[in-house]
């Protein structure tokens, strides 16, 4: 039986569940703080991953995915946010939108931190394959989280940049640009899907998410690596 392909769906899936549970729980507790407890009052301020779990974005995607080698990536169930509930609609619903992001920047951070405090303490000739098995994890926590961050920081509704820009645009223009969302999903899979496909010099992931994933990595092992 081949089990690498059971391995690296494992240390994909469970980084990545910790990551978006993570990150759809700062949008709600930032949303709770600024006035909108509608999360709070649905449940969803739980670090539980069961009730974020989206079956075919936090399992299905990622685990076909990990399997055939492609990166990594999905979203949990959004938590419910009444923007017109915050004290400042504008401003700390830009803040709401970004504490996702934002998040998953800091546990990219952690994670790095952590990785090299056991690649320190390890000896690579006696690593076994319980200490591999967290390191893999380890490095693909920091890789997801980093992906996550800057994938949800591109200008597109109804992702967290796209909420993003709606805020930062002109009342009207922000408006119109914000009702984009509703056609959100089918975007994302012609510019993630369909473009690569059709042209594949024109690939938003490799081209636009990816350089800037690949050099906060580097960034982070520098720092914490010191090399």
């Amino acid at each position: 039986m081949n089990v690498a392909p059971i391995f690296a769906a494992a240390t994909w899936i469970v980084p990545l569940v910790i990551a978006i549970t993570f990150h759809e729980v700062a949008h709600g507790v930032v949303a709770n703080a600024f006035g909108d407890p509608t999360a709070r009052d649905a449940g969803r301020l739980s670090f539980n991953p069961i009730r974020h779990v989206d079956p075919v974005g936090t399992v299905i995607l990622p685990l076909i995915l990990a399997v055939t080698g492609a990166p990594v990536f999905g979203w949990a169930k959004p938590v419910p946010v009444r923007m017109g509930q915050l004290r400042n609609p504008r401003w700390q619903g830009l803040l709401v939108s970004a504490a996702g992001p934002g998040m998953n920047f800091l546990l990219a951070i952690v994670g790095a931190a952590i990785l090299s405090v056991i690649l320190r303490l390890t000896i690579a000739d006696h690593r076994g394959t319980a200490v591999l098995f967290l390191l893999v994890n380890l490095n693909n926590f920091m890789m997801v989280n980093l992906f996550l961050a800057i994938f949800n920081l591109l200008p597109i509704p109804p992702l967290d940049g796209g909420a993003v820009l709606a805020r930062l645009l002109p009342g009207r223009i922000g408006r119109r640009f914000a009702m984009m969302g509703r056609y959100g999903f089918g975007i994302l899979i012609f510019l993630l899907v369909a473009l690569p496909m059709a042209m594949p010099q024109f690939d938003p992931v490799s081209q636009l998410v990816q350089p800037p994933v690949r050099f906060l990595a580097r960034t982070l092992f520098n720092l914490f690596l010191g090399h």
